[in-house]
């Protein structure tokens, strides 16, 4: 055995269809297309999303609502997590650097502070928002609402 008698195993390998080489090849006429149509003409590609002229499905299933661009998206911390934070850190005030190290955001987030629970802790705290009933509730204790 050398380079110049090797060969592929017998039945590895098959000779190529020659498609619309004359009628004597058998291959020719339509040349496997079928008749007319698209799909036989020259240069067709289907379009995505195309069902033969049917509905397609993006344009059946109807769209609804839009995305405000101008959204802001808040991280809700309620008063009662507040009070945890002031009590197991013996906080007398509370701002976004002292949520981000106890995990409750991340660096990038904006905080609103929300009036879900009770505030004992005289606590000054500082936020992007505030709703009305945690500004009450704060004040009422005596703390101070610092917007950022």
């Amino acid at each position: 055995m050398n380079l110049s008698n090797l060969k592929p195993a017998t039945g590895s390998t098959k000779t190529r269809k020659r498609i619309g080489r004359g009628p004597g090849s058998g291959l020719g006429g339509t040349s496997t297309r079928g008749h007319k149509g698209a799909k036989s003409r020259s240069g067709y590609s289907k379009k995505i999303g195309f069902e033969g002229g049917q509905m397609p499905l993006q344009r059946r299933v109807p769209k609804f609502g839009f995305k405000n661009i101008n959204r802001v998206e808040y991280k809700a911390i309620n008063l009662d997590t507040i009070q945890k934070l002031a009590e197991a850190k013996n906080l007398q005030s509370v701002g976004i650097n002292d949520l981000i190290a106890a995990g409750f955001i991340s660096a990038n987030q904006l905080v609103k502070i929300l009036g879900n629970g009770t505030l004992t802790a005289k606590v000054d705290v500082q936020a992007h928002a505030f709703s009305k009933s945690a500004v009450a509730a704060i004040e009422a204790v005596g703390g101070q609402v610092v917007k950022l």
